[in-house]
């Protein structure tokens, strides 16, 4: 795995290079990665956190700024889960890292009845695990791997179960100040990084607490999604940059922009 690493950084591929670009850029636009920070990154097994992970490696060798990589990984105890990947993995790649081990399947387990989405009380636990460690370890970021198309999904489910217009943003500081959450892969579409992650052969581990669930609304999203996006090719890449180009005048929410003021100005 080292080695397909190392060719990819040689002789990098045109998705590489474009997720790259786009990692870069959302690093950039939002102010993610300052000099002298140590940023966590949480690395589950998944494509995406694999994808992450070398797009933070590719960047911090060519980046003006110097910043330190911390690769973590929670071990929740699900029955059957590799233990051996990740570290075989880690140690060839020759970067810190760290596996925490907290049981928070069996709490899941325990508490959510069968049947019912798991989803929500192991996110709970699994944020309160990690911003421990983070403060622990001095960590001034913690990198997660959601990408364009998680953000998009996002936006939905909370417009259609939460009367919410909010989605994952690219940068999240917690509600005690003490955290500083950030996507890279905030503006990468999930197909590319599936390219990618075919290409450089990762030791996918899949999730068999909640990944085997197939009720969640989230994979419902997720095919509408992809269903529009055949009809209409680009459709989830608008619905990402509607994100970044907001006009509260023309919504509704009276918190964000003054309707009873005098300023006309707001076409």
């Amino acid at each position: 795995m080292q080695a397909i690493n190392q060719q990819a950084s040689n002789k990098p591929s045109k998705i590489q290079k474009k997720l790259q670009g786009l990692t870069g850029k959302a690093i950039a636009d939002f102010n993610m990665i300052e000099d002298g920070d140590k940023i966590m990154v949480c690395l589950s097994g998944g494509k995406d956190s694999y994808a992450m992970l070398d797009m933070l490696l590719l960047l911090q060798k060519k980046a003006p700024i110097k910043f330190d990589i911390l690769v973590v990984n929670l071990d929740q105890k699900q029955p059957g889960f590799p233990e051996y990947i990740l570290p075989e993995y880690l140690s060839k790649l020759g970067v810190d890292y760290h596996i925490i081990e907290q049981d928070t399947y069996s709490i899941v387990k325990d508490i959510i009845p069968e049947g019912k989405t798991t989803c929500g009380l192991c996110s709970r636990l699994r944020r309160g695990i990690l911003y421990s460690f983070a403060e622990e370890h001095n960590c001034t970021k913690i990198a997660l791997g959601h990408h364009r198309d998680d953000r998009v999904e996002t936006l939905f489910l909370n417009m259609f179960f939460g009367s919410k217009l909010k989605s994952m943003p690219p940068k999240l500081f917690s509600d005690d100040g003490k955290h500083t959450v950030i996507r890279p892969l905030a503006y990468c579409a999930e197909a590319d990084i599936i390219a990618y992650a075919e290409m450089a052969d990762y030791p996918i581990i899949p999730c068999n607490l909640c990944g085997s669930q197939d009720n969640l609304q989230r994979q419902a999203l997720k095919m509408m999604l992809q269903d529009w996006e055949r009809i209409n090719p680009g459709r989830i890449e608008n619905i990402s940059r509607a994100m970044s180009n907001i006009v509260p005048s023309h919504l509704a929410d009276t918190n964000v922009f003054n309707f009873i003021g005098s300023d006309k100005t707001n076409e």
